[in-house]
């Protein structure tokens, strides 16, 4: 899982435009409280985001197999984010991924930045 955790955040900070590779067709995604659903309009929702330049630091990643589901997994990451010039962010995120014909897909992908609200 560490492997496709460090490809995908890779591709993210370099490339938001490949990241569909890495998402089933129909894999679902809510993207601080917005859900689309389809790995094209995934796609569109990451490329549109309003920053340039992105970092990921990882603090911790947790994995448990999925029950009665032969070789997928859940993966959390908790961390932080940095945008252009803003501060940087607590996020967390969850994945759930399968293996589908050979290769590993998100199916369902969680994002949250650890803001609250006063």
């Amino acid at each position: 899982s560490s492997g496709i955790n460090a490809e995908y955040g890779g591709t993210f900070s370099k490339n938001r435009a490949e990241l569909f590779k890495y998402y089933h067709p129909q894999a679902m995604l809510t993207f601080e409280g917005a859900q689309v659903s389809g790995h094209e309009a995934i796609n569109q929702k990451l490329t549109s985001l309003p920053f340039q330049q992105v970092q990921h630091v990882v603090t911790t990643v947790d994995v448990q197999p999925v029950p009665a589901c032969d070789g997928a997994i859940i993966v959390q990451i908790l961390g932080q984010l940095k945008t252009d010039n803003d501060p940087p962010h607590g996020f967390v995120q969850v994945f759930t991924i399968f293996p589908i014909n050979g290769a590993h897909l998100i199916v369902n992908d969680m994002f949250r930045l650890t803001l609250h609200n006063n």
